[in-house]
């Protein structure tokens, strides 16, 4: 299939982007592209290719943008019930952490899950998932975390594994048993710190070799945070995990400065994530590495917060800035990257060309799938979007509405609808 005359292709080819290199959009005008068997064979202007491929089949791009999917790195997609209750608490001034002591939040949550089925889990997060796909995420991280307890973390888990086979969504795994201290373990966080340690991952690793064994091993995050796990339990999760085979992820930084995204740095963890209270020497840490810097900034919009994520002094430092939703039940719950994009430019004083390459090469680059995802090039998969506008500048602009027209997931193409998506 050669797709064709796109008023804009946005290609961000050249790998993830640190610094002030975010934002090199790599435009074509009226760029097209050649699909073959889920693969990319060829990027290109329209008079090119279509000379180039006289007897190809066509799809007419109608002087839109053409662009890579969305990539999602940071979601909760999975778990039942709502906690619209604690809205109406957090809007009359309640903080989040004191509900969470006060045993709603997560633990709301995951009363909810631990008694759903499968079939209902299942049955829940579909409609999120497509949700996403009409918005333009063509790939997804999701993590368990709903659970906490092993039984019902591996039943995530393998509802996660039977909604990524059904659906044209990607889904990469994130195992996130420490995602909140258990009820059981409420007054003995340590106590729950060695279940996770010494019976939760290595049943996980074994689980995963019988169920998944063809696929990559599964992320391993943990939640450091005060009245969660403190930076000494995040390092013996992180470390256990890591000693097992696991990459690794970290939620940081989201209420308060415990030096999580420092030791995500020491550990080689493959992105931190939230950093919204991050210090200097942590951000220039970050700046250092290979870490990705995952910025959520739908979720203090979503606590009705005024503080987000130091975005122009971690580009300072020349860290890799990425975008996620962190789409869950209790802070966030939004689907749409193009709302991230359009917050982010708002209150991060991002431009909409560094957004787009925050959800696009460098959230790749965060569940470390860069090299077949996140940008249109040669030999990648063909995941790209076709948005209804002729200039990506609408992205982050405009708000409240879906720009997506069609979807290519893996050289397949999708007209979206209102709500739902179907084959064109």
């Amino acid at each position: 299939m050669l797709i064709h005359s796109a008023s804009q292709l946005l290609t961000l080819a050249g790998g993830p982007q640190r610094g002030h290199d975010l934002g090199k959009l790599g435009i074509i005008e009226k760029g097209a592209v050649v699909v073959r068997d889920e693969k990319i064979v060829a990027v290109g202007t329209t008079d090119e290719l279509k000379n180039a491929y006289p007897d190809e089949p066509t799809l007419d791009a109608g002087n839109c943008v053409l662009m890579p999917g969305f990539v999602d790195p940071h979601t909760h997609l999975i778990w039942a019930g709502d906690r619209a209750n604690e809205f109406s608490m957090k809007m009359g001034g309640m903080a989040y952490l004191d509900i969470l002591a006060a045993g709603g939040g997560i633990i709301s949550t995951v009363k909810a899950t631990r008694t759903a089925s499968m079939e209902s889990l299942i049955a829940q997060t579909r409609p999120r998932l497509l949700r996403m796909f009409s918005h333009g995420t063509t790939t997804a991280e999701a993590k368990t975390g709903y659970g906490l307890q092993t039984a019902t973390e591996l039943r995530l888990l393998k509802a996660l594994l039977a909604l990524d086979d059904e659906s044209p969504v990607d889904i990469v795994p994130t195992f996130l048993g420490a995602h909140a201290i258990a009820p059981e373990y409420k007054d003995n966080p340590q106590g729950y710190t060695d279940e996770v340690n010494n019976t939760m991952l290595p049943m996980l690793k074994e689980w995963w070799e019988t169920h998944a064994p063809r696929l990559p091993l599964p992320f391993v995050d943990v939640f450091c945070e005060n009245k969660a796990f403190d930076l000494e339990q995040s390092r013996q999760v992180l470390s256990k995990a890591k000693s097992l085979g696991f990459p690794l992820k970290i939620h940081a930084d989201e209420f308060d400065n415990l030096g999580g995204a420092s030791l995500a740095v020491e550990l080689g963890a493959a992105s931190a994530d939230h950093l919204v209270k991050t210090s200097d020497a942590d951000i220039a840490a970050l700046g250092k590495s290979e870490t990705v810097a995952v910025s959520l900034p739908c979720t203090p919009f979503g606590l009705a917060e005024c503080q987000y994520t130091p975005a122009r002094k971690l580009i300072e430092a020349d860290a890799i800035f990425a975008l996620a939703t962190d789409c869950n039940p209790g802070t966030t719950w939004n689907e749409s990257m193009q709302f991230v994009i359009a917050l982010a430019c708002r209150t991060m004083k991002l431009t909409p060309a560094e957004a787009i390459a925050a959800t696009t090469i460098n959230s790749a680059y965060a569940i470390r799938r860069a090299d077949t995802i996140g940008s249109v090039e040669v030999g990648k998969q063909a995941d790209m979007l076709i948005l209804s506008v002729p200039d990506y500048r609408q992205l982050g602009y405009r708000y409240g509405t879906n720009l997506v027209k069609q979807v290519i997931k893996r050289g397949r193409v999708y007209s979206v609808d209102v709500g739902y998506y179907r084959t064109a």
